[in-house]
């Protein structure tokens, strides 16, 4: 399948990633993720396997093979061969001959003959715990073909995770073990749609069709409406100690993780008295998190500065970068520009975008002390 045309599938694939979220069926979103990988690499072969906590298939789902098949082959796969060096090692494996891998044991009686090979890990920060693999396409998986299994998998990871985070949740009531939980949320889940979301931007330097770049942003779109949501759960687990942390150490901690996930310098400066709290401080994290949010993905720039001020008006954030600005007059939808201003208006606040092509970006939001 060519560049273009896998683009074009590429709603489908973030609609599942969009499910991370909101889908109540585990299965069925890992049913879907499987079926996009097969359609999207043209393999007739496709699977995915997630280990439980004893390190047994808790979860393994297929396509290619039918039932009569599956019931002369026996026994689900064990994690030996070359999927077992997938979770090991926790790398990408791609192979033209199976067989030629030194970890390959071959095939069970019964089992259709395959030769080309795609896996790759579903893992959650370092740790693999499962694997999504495709086999016997002709010709051989191409590097696009990895880098669409590469996206499918971390959403798997960020869907398996979700929901075990979120089964551990409804059996807690301690505010240590809510604060921990949170933390994972954000430092595994989030980080890896981020990671989603950049492999499918680099695929956009290889295309040239009008169409196609326009489902690429959409999708990383929405896939950054999934990371806001998300930030939106956390938020409300995260109730005292943390919620009654000063608003700059809070901005601080949230800068850090976001950067993180990008290759730009993200710093922050505080000037004024930002060592209370109050009520605007969560709302002041939301419209930070999303400006940032824009000028990592959209901005291409080396150093993004968040400043943050406090007056006797109120509270101004400033999210400056130095990248490829844009024209104010001409605003792609896509940049999310128009939700900051809302978001900002409803308030109270002023919003301010001042850019200019090659010049970099600053956005200027202005809230002023609600009245309690």
């Amino acid at each position: 399948m060519s560049t273009d045309r896998a683009l074009n599938r590429i709603a489908a694939l973030i609609g599942a990633a969009a499910g991370v979220v909101g889908e109540t069926d585990l299965e069925q979103l890992l049913r879907r993720l499987v079926s996009e990988a097969r359609s999207a690499t043209g393999a007739p072969y496709a699977a995915l396997g997630v280990l439980g906590d004893h390190g047994v298939l808790s979860d393994f789902i297929y396509e290619g093979i039918d039932q009569s098949r599956a019931r002369l082959i026996g026994h689900l796969p064990t994690g030996g061969g070359v999927l077992g060096s997938v979770i090991r090692e926790n790398i990408t494996i791609r192979l033209d001959v199976i067989s030629d891998h030194p970890d390959s044991i071959g095939f069970p009686p019964d089992h259709p003959p395959m030769i080309t090979f795609l896996g790759v890990p579903v893992a959650v920060a370092d740790k693999a715990f499962g694997n999504l693999y495709l086999t016997d396409k002709p010709g051989g998986f191409t590097d696009d073909d990895v880098v669409l299994i590469e996206a499918l998998s971390r959403i798997a990871g960020a869907a398996v995770q979700t929901e075990r985070l979120q089964s551990r949740l409804r059996g807690v009531a301690v505010l240590e073990e809510r604060q921990r939980i949170a933390r994972d949320i954000h430092d595994s889940v989030i980080q890896d749609l981020f990671a989603v979301g950049l492999g499918l931007q680099s695929l956009s330097v290889r295309v040239e069709d009008d169409t196609s770049l326009r489902i690429l942003d959409d999708s990383v779109d929405r896939l950054d409406h999934s990371v806001n949501t998300l930030r939106d759960y956390i938020f409300d687990l995260k109730e005292t100690p943390q919620a009654s942390a000063p608003l700059a150490d809070r901005l601080q901690d949230l800068v850090s993780r976001m950067g993180s996930a990008y290759p730009n310098r993200v710093r922050l400066t505080v000037e004024g008295r930002n060592q209370s709290t109050s009520p605007d401080d969560e709302q002041v994290l939301l419209l930070a998190s999303e400006a940032l949010s824009n000028a990592l993905r959209h901005s291409t720039a080396d150093n993004v500065t968040v400043r943050l001020d406090s007056t006797a008006w109120g509270t101004v954030l400033e999210v400056v970068d130095d990248g490829i600005g844009f024209d104010p007059t001409r605003v792609n939808r896509g940049m999310g520009l128009a939700s900051l201003k809302a978001r900002t208006s409803l308030l109270g606040g002023e919003f301010q975008i001042k850019s200019a092509v090659g010049g970099g970006t600053t956005v200027i939001i202005r809230l002023p002390t609600q009245k309690s």
